[in-house]
């Protein structure tokens, strides 16, 4: 996108269609978006009735569509399509809005390649659109933290990232993300691993090679469900990335070890939950306990009191959204480029790439 604003005539807030309103849609992107001065929710686009039901009755106002080709249908009512359906849709979506005229925000991944995000962003490049993906935990309040103990110097040169987004969750759900079927675009290196790989290479840069162990350990999963990623970067730091739905004790979420301190840091942001939960941002948005903070010191183990406490930041998901409509209505930076998210792609495919293979791949 240039830094043409997008914004409406009147001044009055930017009309939103979101397609999707299943975890994501429900969760996340309906309720930050209506919390977002600059946006209001126009539009949810389901046609689930359950689903239609919720919608109304956490959004009074809020038109409903059965079908994208409703919403399409009256594009012209509407300044900004998000795209909270299931992986395989992204794409033609995304596509569709584009040529439509209209900005979109699309949830990660925002394609199951990324020479198909590199399509993408040329074409919002084309059209002059804004595109950006929702990388959401990028505002996580333990990420947050780390950027500014790293800005700040606090852990000397980074040697070593590790990363873990765990669960125990030793039944499979179902569900598409879940899935075998190849279309759809399910298992963990997609899932979680969108979220652990974007936050390794906003750190530490570009990825200069790839290694992977990818595993299908439930009885009745069809997909990946137990996965390790190794990424060196061009920089010299070296990031171990794990995801998995089979951790019977989860790990830290961060472990990162530089040449003069370590932080560590224990438990995920709470702004899932609580969304989960029905909350909605508003004072102590974010804020986690401080029996729950991470440690920063060298020589002894955090678990055994080592280093000192280190506030956690709040977390800030509302950021988000706020950043899309300052850029849509002020011509600012989009918060998170496909081109950024296409290089997280090319580690992703890599990393199927490798653990397929069992080779390192050098990008």
């Amino acid at each position: 996108m240039t830094g043409t604003p997008f914004g409406t005539a009147s001044g009055s807030p930017l009309r939103v269609g979101l397609v999707g309103y299943g975890l994501a849609g429900s969760v996340f992107h309906a309720p930050l978006i209506a919390a977002t001065q600059g946006l209001a929710l126009d539009t949810v686009v389901t046609s689930n009735p359950e689903r239609q039901r919720q919608a109304r009755a956490e959004f009074p106002d809020v038109r409903l569509a059965a079908t994208p080709d409703e919403l399409f249908d009256r594009a012209a009512e509407l300044d900004l399509i998000v795209v909270a359906s299931p992986n395989k849709t992204h794409v033609p979506l995304a596509t569709t809005a584009l040529k439509a005229g209209l900005p979109v925000v699309v949830d990660k991944p925002v394609a199951g390649t990324a020479a198909e995000a590199r399509e993408l962003a040329a074409l919002a490049e084309e059209r002059e659109l804004l595109l950006s993906v929702f990388q959401n935990r990028r505002w996580d309040n333990d990420f947050r933290t780390l950027r500014k103990l790293l800005d700040e110097g606090e852990l000397g040169d980074v040697w070593r990232f590790e990363s873990r987004f765990e669960r125990w969750r030793p039944k499979p759900k179902g569900g598409w993300r879940e899935s075998g079927n190849p279309a759809e675009i399910g298992g963990l290196l997609y899932d979680l691993g969108s979220h652990v790989v974007d936050q390794a290479l906003v750190l530490f840069g570009p990825a200069a090679s790839v290694y992977a162990e990818t595993d299908i350990r439930r009885p009745g999963a069809e997909t990946d469900d137990d996965t390790f990623i190794a990424i060196t970067h061009t920089g010299g730091v070296r990031s171990h990335l794990y995801v998995s739905a089979t951790t019977a004790q989860l790990g830290p979420r961060f472990r990162v070890l530089g040449s003069t301190a370590g932080y560590v840091k224990y438990g995920l942001d709470p702004q899932e939950a609580a969304l989960r939960d029905g909350l909605r941002p508003g004072p102590d948005w974010g804020v986690e306990p401080e029996s729950l903070w991470g440690r920063v010191g060298s020589g002894e183990s955090p678990v055994t009191g080592g280093g000192r406490a280190e506030p956690t930041l709040p977390g800030d998901y509302p950021a988000y959204y706020a950043a899309v409509a300052k850029a849509l209505l002020e011509g600012a930076p989009n918060p998170v480029t496909a081109r950024e998210a296409a290089a997280a792609l090319d580690v992703l495919e890599a990393a199927r790439r490798s653990a397929r293979e069992k080779v390192t791949v050098t990008l």
